[in-house]
């Protein structure tokens, strides 16, 4: 049996441009802050998030990954919107981050988001919503959620 995939549209307006949340960010090694800058880069080039995705801009793992690093996400939107190239933004940012920005805690916990009872309650009504309920023993993580989503996981 073919597995299922999102119905068109069921999500929103889906950003493929944004990258996984699973790359890691070159100058610290924390997983989903490219993904948190190529959003704040889009902000800044499109005015505003589409609607799909703005609840969660400046919240969610972004809030999640800012209070892991004891700022704010305004103050890593500020440094990506006043940065000419990726040179200086990562200067900014570890000039604005703690020294250690304890990347292995942050990428295990991210790794791991949605496997709590509650999390997995919140997956499996998501891919439900986007036709997949076939799919909760293979999404099993917000991550993985987003990269379904965006169709890097097929």
């Amino acid at each position: 049996m073919a597995k299922s995939k999102p119905i068109p549209g069921s999500t929103g307006e889906v950003l493929t441009c944004l990258p996984s949340p699973y790359i890691p960010h070159a100058a610290t090694g924390l997983l989903y802050l490219p993904r948190m800058i190529a959003k704040c880069r889009y902000v800044q080039e499109h005015g505003e998030m589409p609607k799909s995705y703005r609840k969660n801009y400046g919240r969610g793992l972004d809030r999640f990954i800012a209070m892991h690093l004891g700022v704010e996400p305004k103050e890593i939107e500020t440094a990506v919107h006043t940065s000419v190239n990726d040179a200086e933004l990562d200067a900014k940012l570890l000039a604005l981050f703690p020294d250690d920005v304890r990347a292995i805690k942050w990428n295990r916990e991210l790794v791991q988001k949605g496997m709590t009872k509650a999390g997995r309650e919140f997956l499996a009504e998501a891919l439900t919503n986007m036709g997949c309920a076939d799919r909760t023993d293979e999404i099993i993580s917000v991550p993985d959620l987003m990269d379904f989503d965006e169709g890097r996981i097929q």
